[in-house]
C-alpha cells in the first residue's frame, strides 16, 4: 500500500496551432479550478515562451518532445502533438 493518496490526472488536447497554448493551460485550470485568470499567478514566471516555441518550431514528430512543468497546484506535461496531462499536486 502506498503512502501517497492518488493524485488526480486529468488529460485534455491542446491545439497546437493555437498562438498563445500558455492561454490554453490557464484556461484549463480556471475550468479545473472554477476560478477566474485574476486569481491564478502568472504563468510566465514558470514556462516564459517555451510552449509557444514547442508548437510554433516543432521538432520533428520522431523526437516526441515534451515539456513538464509545476505551475498552480498541478505538474503539467504537454507533448509536441497537443496532448496535456494535468496531475494535481495540492
Amino acid at each position: 500500500m502506498s503512502d501517497q493518496p492518488d493524485r488526480e490526472v486529468i488529460n485534455r488536447e491542446l491545439d497546437p496551432d493555437d498562438e498563445n497554448p500558455s492561454v490554453q493551460v490557464i484556461e484549463a485550470i480556471m475550468n479545473f479550478e472554477g476560478a477566474t485568470s485574476t486569481e491564478l499567478p502568472t504563468i510566465y514566471d514558470c514556462i516564459d515562451g517555451t510552449l509557444n516555441e514547442l508548437f510554433s518550431n516543432p521538432p520533428a514528430p520522431e523526437a516526441q518532445m515534451e515539456v513538464t512543468f509545476s505551475y498552480h497546484r498541478y505538474r503539467i506535461t504537454v507533448e509536441q502533438n497537443g496532448n496535456a496531462k494535468f496531475v494535481k499536486t495540492g
